[in-house]
């Protein structure tokens, strides 16, 4: 799926109804975590999406790039939009930035392996080509400047 984003409040708008979509799709539970990687340059819209899609996860903490402690956890309270009917309910939101990672070692002595085995986890990370070695199989969500300044294309895989 493509979308062109004219302003921030269509990136809400492609954030919230990802958030539907990924609440809401059956998971096999024996997979482990569901990990989202978010991709494109500086200034591309990465953690502008991440703070809407937390938003529709009910995250009311400020949602910053976690560049510098490079990984933040958000206990994910319910939202009764998201949790209707059989949708599988996520417990923790990881944000995690790998762009200082230097080596994978770095990310796999933060708990990566624990991380990405809970089911109940939800793991966006902005940079995983930086790790891409210990990447497991992701959702994958490109982030393009487009022909005016504040347009952006998404693309979702």
């Amino acid at each position: 799926m493509e979308f062109i984003s004219k302003n921030v409040e269509e990136t809400a708008q492609i954030a919230s109804n990802f958030a539907e979509i990924i609440q809401s799709s059956p998971k096999d539970n024996s997979k482990g975590s569901t990990i989202v990687g978010l991709y494109g340059e500086l200034g591309s819209g990465k953690t502008t999406f991440m703070k809407y899609l937390a938003l529709s996860f009910g995250v009311e903490e400020t949602i910053q790039s976690p560049t510098f402690v490079i990984m933040r956890k958000y206990d994910l309270t319910p939202s009764p939009s998201l949790c209707e009917g059989e949708g599988r309910n996520f417990k923790n939101l990881f944000h995690i930035d790998a762009y200082r990672i230097e080596n994978e070692i770095e990310m796999l002595n933060l708990g990566w392996q624990e991380i990405i085995t809970n089911p109940k986890n939800l793991i966006c990370i902005e940079w995983p080509e930086k790790i891409a070695g210990i990447m497991p199989p992701h959702i994958v969500i490109k982030f393009e400047h487009y022909d005016e300044e504040n347009q952006r294309k998404i693309s979702i895989a």
